[in-house]
């Protein structure tokens, strides 16, 4: 737990002396937030049901030459996924706290490239299976693993005045489970808004 915390005060840090430092970095801090439709992949073969849900967080952009920026972040992330089979459906609902450090290509102006390592903490999780029989509904749970990492990409448009829209795939590489080597999939799609 000792981890987490100094990891989320050393990020928030960041985020806010970008903020700080001088105008001719072309520094900005800012609010995004969006749409998530993930998925498990079982032994990198199979993937599972989509789970739709939600992103939300702070983030940092600086730039370290004309056309590269670095961008850490901490959001909040509803995730999990559904296993739909003729016993009926099983669902996790995975939420996340993520650290993500992109790094992002500027190769035309308003249009950026972005690539960077992803880390997450499991906040909480619930386990739910409809069997379509009332008698035969199941709320037990399975525990899955506190730590998360993984590899983010994706690409999208920044206006002059801050406001950024852009799409992200997250790769998860950490087994969520000992069995069946369970990873994350995350498709998102954000609007940011810097401050």
């Amino acid at each position: 737990m000792k981890t987490i915390y100094l990891t989320i005060a050393f990020v928030i840090a960041s985020t806010l002396s970008l903020k700080s430092q001088d105008a001719d970095t072309k520094a900005t801090a800012g609010i995004k937030g969006g749409y998530n439709i993930s998925s498990v992949s079982f032994d990198g073969n199979s993937e599972t049901e989509k789970l739709h849900g939600y992103h939300i967080g702070i983030y940092g952009e600086s730039f370290i030459g004309k056309y590269f920026a670095i961008q850490p972040e901490i959001l909040y992330s509803k995730q999990g996924y559904k296993i739909i089979d003729n016993s009926g459906t099983y669902t996790q609902k995975l939420d996340y706290l993520n650290i993500p450090l992109m790094l992002k290509l500027y190769p035309v102006k308003s249009f950026f490239l972005e690539a960077g390592p992803q880390i997450g903490f499991s906040i909480s999780h619930k386990e739910t299976f409809d069997s379509g029989f009332i008698l035969y509904d199941s709320s037990k749970e399975f525990e899955p693993s506190n730590f998360d990492w993984g590899i983010n990409l994706g690409a999208g448009f920044k206006s002059d005045s801050g406001v950024s829209l852009g799409a992200r795939y997250h790769i998860g590489q950490n087994d969520i489970y000992n069995e069946d080597k369970p990873k994350n999939r995350v498709w998102q799609i954000y609007v940011g808004f810097d401050f």
